[in-house]
């Protein structure tokens, strides 16, 4: 096993690299019957698609998701879904000043440590671009459990900072004004300016599942908490996950954080317990920086485009779940 997969009754294998010809993504565990619209899964991978928003990536891919299989009549067929993306805006020159050097923190150096060759164009199986991958499997975890609410949204980005986890959000598919309202311009331009300077910034997303049934997690190895967390980190650019009050929990006495149910966000013992699920996630600045940003086509910040990448991911793990646990009650 090389890691391109992920999950086990619902699971989803990713195959492609950024300068290819095609990404995609096979997609066991559907169950059959569900209703498939390819416009409400377009509408997904427009929310993570390069050049559909300002401050970001100038590379302009349609994203245009084809089925190759599992889908009939606009139902699936309880087989294994197949769906590709062409890539058709590669511009491959752009990173001739990369086939020699690594970014920090990037994959460059460790692909090379790791197989001794790697595809230099655009990171390859690193590039941000897999994660279009994620946000189609998504599209199909959302199906397996509606009832579920899970948004994403920016709470940190530079020096623009929002309410962590707030009661109620004004949902909007513009992820500055989900976040910071009438602060989107401003948000916009620190956004054009790092681009223009070859600088990048990192952030912090909230996570928050509402309407998530009790019961989902394993006691052991397959906490709820660890597969989430293993699922967010595995998106290229996240450094940290906390669950609830997280790290701040080293501040308080075990009769202070027993006060609220809130403090434990949503799962105890490693099983959903009915409340709101609420999770962070540290995303560092983009690798690419200084003059090779600049001649390039590059994120000065990952994290507008990530949001759908981290619902998506979310969405994986809870249908997982869900379905070993609607497995183990006999449902």
């Amino acid at each position: 096993m090389r890691g391109n997969s992920f999950g086990k009754l619902f699971s989803l294998t990713s195959f492609g690299e950024s300068h290819g010809p095609s990404m995609g993504v096979v997609i066991d565990g559907v169950p059959a019957n569900l209703s498939f619209s390819v416009e409400d899964l377009q509408k997904e991978l427009n929310r993570r698609a390069p050049g559909n928003l300002p401050g970001t990536t100038s590379r302009i891919e349609p994203d245009q998701a084809e089925v190759l299989s599992g889908i009939f009549e606009g139902k699936t067929l309880g087989t294994p879904i197949a769906i590709t993306v062409k890539n058709l805006n590669q511009k491959s020159n752009d990173y001739k000043g990369l086939k020699d050097e690594y970014r920090p923190g990037h994959a460059d150096r460790t692909t090379l440590l790791k197989y001794g060759i790697r595809d230099h164009r655009g990171g390859g199986r690193s590039s941000g671009r897999e994660t279009l991958s994620r946000v189609i499997a998504g599209y199909f975890a959302g199906l397996i459990i509606p009832q579920v609410k899970v948004c994403a949204f920016i709470n940190k980005l530079g020096p623009f900072q929002t309410e962590k986890n707030p009661k109620n959000i004004i949902h909007s598919d513009d992820p500055y004004t989900l976040s910071f309202g009438d602060k989107r311009e401003d948000v916009i331009k620190f956004l054009t300016d790092l681009k223009k300077n070859g600088e990048s910034v990192g952030g912090r997303v909230s996570i928050l599942i509402d309407d998530c049934p009790p019961g989902l997690g394993e006691p052991a190895f397959d906490k709820l908490k660890a597969d989430l967390a293993k699922s967010l980190f595995s998106i290229g650019a996240v450094t940290s996950v906390s669950l609830g009050k997280g790290y701040e929990m080293a501040e308080f006495t075990g009769s202070e954080i027993s006060s609220d149910p809130s403090n434990f966000g949503g799962i105890e013992g490693g099983i959903s317990n009915g409340d709101r699920i609420f999770l962070e996630v540290t995303f560092k600045p983009t690798s690419t920086i200084g003059e090779k940003a600049q001649a390039g086509r590059h994120d000065p910040c990952i994290i507008p485009r990530a949001l759908p990448v981290v619902e998506s991911m979310v969405k994986i793990v809870l249908a997982d779940h869900f379905l070993r646990q609607r497995a183990y009650v006999g449902i």
